[in-house]
């Protein structure tokens, strides 16, 4: 995973000084992940590290969002759901959210038009400034 002679910081400005964010590498053709996406043994502890399992009959958590606000018993057991999913998972599926499909397609459609923009568009959004705002 890396010798003692790896600049994280190096690697990280330069990365940062391309503004092409992750889809500039793949558009680059990188073909292994850089070493600045991964946490080193040293950080496991920092990630809350838990080694991936491979075992097809793991399922992504899906919380069904169905009734949530007509009983407080089925809101509490849904938010328990959500707080269960966080913590063990990172990520969830939700259902029953009422978002219409065609909302839904609209903002994936929206994140593929901006991510093919070409880069120089895109350089203007680039920052690792979370107080800036857009």
């Amino acid at each position: 995973m890396g010798s003692n002679n790896y600049d994280r910081l190096s690697e990280l400005k330069a990365f940062d000084d391309t503004k092409a964010g992750v889809k500039g590498l793949a558009d680059a053709g990188v073909t292994e992940i850089p070493q600045i996406f991964i946490n080193g043994d040293h950080q496991k502890h920092k990630l809350g590290y838990k080694p991936i399992c491979c075992d097809p009959n793991i399922k992504i958590p899906i919380v069904d969002l169905e009734g949530i606000n007509k009983e407080a018993s089925l809101r509490s057991e849904i938010i328990d759901k959500v707080r269960d999913a966080s913590e063990k998972w990172g990520f969830f599926q939700v259902i029953n959210h009422g978002i219409p499909t065609s909302i839904l397609d609209e903002a994936i459609d929206g994140a593929r038009r901006f991510f093919e923009q070409d880069v120089e568009i895109k350089k203007k959004y680039y920052s690792r400034d979370f107080s800036q705002k857009s």
